[in-house]
């Protein structure tokens, strides 16, 4: 067997890094060939890829506390059925009392979750991960939201046969629940994120649940006209119309579709803050 001299190596094969050995050893008497890095996953898989793991860690501890939103739900409209007796302020009630359980998963346990993401150092783990930040954020805020749709539809079927309403129209559900979870998911992420200590995002993540409560759940015809406006600040406000306006026997579908477009608005621009809000975390 003829032994190829060193010298027989062109400067090209060197420059190209052949007879390198594989992983990008140093060779003898030679430069260091870098080895190439994995591709960047793209958006779609990698969110799936989020959505799954989020979706298995959160459903052993999040089961009982939507239980808990689904039960304070009922219980507020049966509080409540001793003080309205029907009508437009039953829908209001009724409405309310659904969406708040996609407040009290979406919203508080959302900027909980992400509170305690940023304070014990989970955020470096992510960031090393080749994972676009807006998928972290979307996948994380998709499975939060996804526990609300029992406890919604259970809320929803309760309130209407407490009340005597029609559910011919309960199928917007379908719509209610995914764009009133997606505009508190992320509000609730933005705020977690943005909290400059866990206890903070805590906190918020209860005052913003409180707030879907008493702006939600209460008829607004009873509210003062400076509590109206806050109420249509409220990402969730408009889900609750939508919801509230489809217990009509001949529901105006343009304003029930208008009130969803603005909560689908709102939900595009809280999933941006909240992947904004990732960024900045991630890289302090």
């Amino acid at each position: 067997m003829s032994v190829v001299p060193a010298e027989a190596v062109s400067g090209e094969d060197a420059r190209s890094g052949a007879g390198a050995p594989a992983g990008g050893a140093p060779r003898p008497g030679g430069d260091a060939v870098p080895a190439p890095l994995a591709a960047r996953a793209r958006l779609l898989p990698a969110l799936a890829a989020v959505y799954r793991a989020q979706l298995s860690r959160a459903r052993v501890a999040r089961i009982p506390l939507l239980f808990v939103a689904t039960f304070q739900s009922v219980g507020i409209m049966i509080l409540m059925r001793g003080v309205v007796d029907g009508g437009v302020e039953a829908r209001s009630v009724v409405a309310g009392s659904s969406v708040l359980v996609v407040a009290f998963v979406a919203l508080n346990l959302l900027a909980q979750y992400f509170g305690q993401l940023r304070a014990s150092g989970g955020l470096d783990h992510y960031a090393t991960l080749p994972v676009p930040p807006a998928a972290v954020v979307l996948g994380a805020a998709a499975a939060y939201a996804s526990f609300t749709a029992p406890g919604t539809a259970v809320t929803a079927v309760v309130g209407s046969a407490l009340f005597q309403l029609p559910m011919a129209h309960l199928w917007v559900l379908v719509a209610v629940i995914p764009l009133s979870g997606a505009a508190l998911a992320g509000l609730g992420a933005a705020l977690g994120l943005l909290a400059p200590r866990q206890e903070l995002a805590t906190l918020c993540g209860q005052l913003g649940m409180s707030a879907a409560l008493l702006l939600g759940v209460l008829p607004a015809e009873r509210m003062p006209a400076v509590v109206s406006y806050a109420r249509d600040a409220l990402p969730s406000t408009y889900g609750v119309e939508a919801l509230a306006r489809s217990f009509d026997s001949s529901p105006d579908w343009l304003v029930v579709c208008a009130d969803l477009g603005v909560c689908a608005a709102v939900a595009v621009v809280s999933l941006t803050a909240a992947t904004w809000a990732y960024r900045r975390a991630a890289v302090r």
